[in-house]
């Protein structure tokens, strides 16, 4: 009987990386929350404070849990491919619930209030970003976690599903740092030029989001940080490979 390889050995740098991120995530989701709390006086579904329910939503769900969501195979290098599998895809769940009670909120708020919707470059790129995380998550349910899709299906279409991934989810974080700007500026006009405090609790809001989404890309992008394939992947890769190539697993 063939001896299983052990457990794959974690990058050095690896941990301390995603700890930093979790770190940034935790501090921009707080942060959110006390200017929402500080200068915008708290969030509620009614009234003026529904519209605060859209920020915080949205920082907690397409862009923290997202981010997470996208780390889950660098994370968790050594658990079966179905866990992950079925983790990743929840992630992504609870971050699509969470984004689209943002989302109602401020279409709610606008209704009630008679202001006009999408007309700014944020809220394209926001509806733009929600309707494509949506997608690639029907399609990811329907190629990774949905029985039916075939082993070369499933090859073919990874890659397009992790650069997908990666380009909403810096899409999602350009996009809150437009909502930021714009929000500032319709409050504090040409007050935000004068270092008002909000404006500097709002500007280092923007840093830790885009700080937080450079980390989770750079370590997505780190080849030698991949996931390594585990021996029932690596079995089904070579019967795939013997199947549509010809050759035998003593051939290589």
């Amino acid at each position: 009987m063939e001896s299983h390889a052990g457990p794959a050995a974690t990058p050095r740098a690896l941990p301390y990386y995603v700890a930093f991120s979790q770190l940034l995530g935790l501090i921009a989701v707080a942060t959110t929350g006390a200017w929402l709390g500080l200068y915008r006086g708290g969030i509620a579904w009614q009234g003026v404070l529904q519209f605060n329910v859209h920020p915080l939503c949205m920082v907690i769900g397409l862009i923290f849990l997202q981010g997470d969501a996208l780390l889950v195979y660098r994370v968790f290098r050594n658990e079966t491919k179905r866990t992950t599998k079925v983790l990743h895809g929840l992630l992504h769940v609870f971050a699509f619930i969470i984004a689209l009670v943002g989302l109602v909120a401020v279409f709610d708020y606008h209704r009630k209030k008679g202001y006009a919707d999408l007309y700014s470059l944020h809220s394209w790129c926001g509806i733009l970003a929600f309707v494509l995380y949506f997608v690639q998550w029907l399609v990811g349910f329907g190629f990774f976690l949905f029985p039916g899709a075939s082993f070369s299906l499933r090859s073919r279409y990874r890659p397009q599903h992790i650069f997908f991934g990666a380009t909403i989810f810096l899409l999602a974080v350009g996009t809150a740092l437009l909502g930021l700007k714009e929000a500032l500026l319709f409050k504090l006009g040409a007050k935000y030029s004068t270092f008002e405090p909000e404006g500097v609790l709002a500007n280092m809001l923007g840093l830790l989001l885009a700080g937080f989404g450079v980390t989770v890309l750079y370590i997505l992008t780190r080849a030698d940080w991949k996931r390594p394939p585990q021996a029932e992947e690596q079995a089904l890769s070579m019967d795939f490979k013997t199947l549509t190539e010809g050759d035998s697993p003593s051939s290589q």
